[in-house]
């Protein structure tokens, strides 16, 4: 008998729960996972915060019902202000609304699905290299995508000449994917001259950007890291931009899948009818957001004394993933001034991209070094405990003479 489905075609996997899952298998105690997008501290685990352990306090057991479809109305709030900052001309002018989402995945995949109803056809634009799902998602809303240079691997760093010529060229009105601050998998950001030079071309060219600011806090600081964001939303009085936050990252809420997404619009009417839809697209999805995370956040950012001890720890976490690097590069010019570590230091965030060729990965991963296919590394899976374990072993897939 035939099935009702048709013919359901096999699922590979995401290459990175799968690579998790084959380094949890490994029985060797000094493997290291680099694989993994995750933050993790010196005792190689996820982290509780003590601002979240003291929110989680204030909030207890209360009852919890249904949130209204556009998420906790104190979150979006404070969400708002955390990235655009207080007193930003366009939250003044009553142009911006802002939703909970279902971590930035969902916000990312809510983005999509309103561009597509209201500006179908337009070509989607996408750093390369990036992270994989925002092909996915956009192609899931019925998008092609597209890519523009990012990463040269001769260099080891930010093709800027090559972003701008792709976009210059791109058709007018595309939507155009920029992760401002982290960038994930290569770590590079461009810095505040390169920030204004794409902005002017962004605006002339009258592209819709999406941000995917997932690492806010992760780059320099929280305030920081929005910088490139505010400025433009400032400027985008016309067409605007969309905004996606995250606090996985850096709150490690990671299972609370707690984020938002952030729409500066031309007028007050339009972000009416923006949140509107966007309540209608929530509703005929998964109808309304959680509860625990948002309350969780809303308490660190209203209070000042938990907002405090939350960028102090986020410091710490910055700091840590910074001295790993530098750490990782030290230990690799003791064993061979030969290898180039200069990319190491120039990166930021999470994630750093060496341009590792898939012989070398795969050789790692033998040496219990996991890494993804890409030769993303998580800059956070590296210790005080295995960091000269994966110098070593990096030394080794790069064929040269390392000191004994």
């Amino acid at each position: 008998m035939k099935s009702l489905l048709g013919r359901v075609e096999p699922y590979a996997g995401d290459p990175i729960l799968l690579l998790n899952e084959v380094y949890e298998r490994d029985p060797r105690v000094d493997k290291a996972n680099l694989g993994i997008g995750v933050y993790l501290g010196e005792d190689g685990a996820i982290p509780v915060l003590q601002s979240v352990r003291l929110a989680s306090e204030r909030i207890g057991i209360q009852v919890r019902g249904y949130l209204p479809m556009e998420g906790h109305p104190r979150y979006r709030d404070l969400v708002c202000e955390l990235v655009l900052g207080k007193g930003h001309p366009a939250v003044l002018a009553g142009r911006v609304t802002t939703i909970q989402t279902v971590g930035s995945t969902g916000g990312i995949s809510l983005a999509a699905d309103l561009l597509a109803k209201q500006c179908p056809g337009r070509q989607v634009y996408v750093s390369d290299p990036s992270w994989d799902n925002h092909h996915g998602l956009f192609q899931r809303a019925g998008f092609r995508t597209s890519t523009y240079p990012y990463w040269n691997p001769k260099t080891r760093s930010l093709d800027f000449d090559g972003l701008i010529r792709a976009l210059r060229e791109a058709r007018d009105s595309s939507i155009i994917v920029v992760q401002p601050v982290c960038h994930n998998p290569t770590g590079i950001d461009l810095n505040a001259d390169q920030e204004s030079v794409l902005s002017d071309l962004l605006l002339e060219k009258r592209h819709l950007v999406v941000f995917d600011m997932a690492y806010q806090g992760f780059g320099a600081g929280l305030d920081e890291d929005a910088g490139f964001v505010r400025r433009f939303a400032e400027r985008a009085v016309d067409g605007g931009c969309l905004i996606v936050n995250s606090f996985s990252k850096n709150l490690a809420l990671y299972g609370e899948r707690c984020g938002a997404l952030t729409v500066v619009c031309c007028d007050k009417r339009e972000a009416e009818c923006v949140l509107g839809q966007l309540k209608l697209a929530i509703r005929n999805c998964y109808a309304t957001p959680p509860m625990t995370g948002a309350l969780l956040v809303s308490v660190i950012l209203a209070e000042a004394k938990l907002f405090t001890c939350w960028s102090d720890e986020l410091s710490g976490m910055r700091e840590r993933m910074h001295r790993m690097r530098q750490r990782l590069a030290t230990e690799i010019r003791a064993l061979a001034d030969a290898v180039d570590t200069k990319f190491l230091l120039e990166q930021r965030g999470m994630f750093s991209f060496a341009g590792l060729s898939p012989r070398q990965i795969s050789q790692l991963r033998r040496e219990g070094v996991y890494l993804l296919d890409t030769g993303r590394m998580c800059i956070a899976g590296l210790t005080s405990s295995n960091v000269a374990k994966v110098a070593r072993c990096f030394c080794a897939v790069t064929k040269v003479e390392c000191r004994k």
